[in-house]
């Protein structure tokens, strides 16, 4: 192998001593050669070793171009015409409860081939309203919100009492209130009608 690799050489220098070019097939040689012999470093005099390692990943690159180009024209979906485009956009405006299956599926009934994925997203979109923001909500509901609150009190003699409260927001004025010692057991109410057990 090293004998091979100097008489290559030599006859590289042999046809033009000031300074040797190199044409493709000595490149393709020296890059076959360092794939199958481990030790092509040693016997090289015309070029760094950094080169034939360039020259490997350079043709490594052109030929992964030529193969994607090659595949390039026979691979993927053909395109949609502007026809189909605009049909799609005056079906979907024209008829705003389609969504892309129902139009996808009068496309088939009309003879185009075309995914339901590529219909939607050939769709236009529509705008959503905007949604009210936490405080239009409230100001739009105020009349129909109430609080609750339910919590314990203890009394100077340390019995615990419990207490419910319902307030109004429109007014901010107690709706329903109760207080019990025992939130489990039978209400009483008392004369000004309020519930006490």
């Amino acid at each position: 192998m090293e004998n091979l690799a100097l008489c290559q050489q030599l006859a590289v220098m042999k046809r033009q001593c000031p300074r040797p070019r190199l044409r493709k097939v000595d490149r393709w040689f020296w890059v076959r050669l360092s794939r199958v012999w481990s030790n092509w470093r040693r016997p090289l005099l015309i070029v760094r070793p950094e080169t034939v390692v360039r020259w490997h990943r350079r043709g490594f690159g052109v030929y992964w171009t030529w193969i994607s180009r090659r595949r390039r024209q026979w691979v993927g979906r053909p395109r949609v015409s502007p026809e189909v485009r605009d049909l799609i956009r005056k079906m979907a405006e024209s008829n705003s409860l389609w969504g892309a299956p129902r139009i996808h599926g009068e496309l088939l009934k009309l003879g185009i081939k075309i995914s339901e994925r590529t219909v939607s997203r050939l769709m236009p979109r529509r705008r959503k309203p905007p949604s009210q923001t936490w405080r239009a909500f409230l100001d739009n509901h105020v009349q129909d919100l109430v609080s609750l609150d339910f919590f314990t009190m203890p009394t100077a003699t340390f019995r615990v009492l419990f207490v419910l409260i319902v307030l109004a927001h429109h007014r901010r004025r107690v709706v329903h209130f109760n207080v019990t010692e025992h939130p489990h057991g039978p209400v009483d109410s008392t004369p000004d009608g309020r519930s006490v057990s």
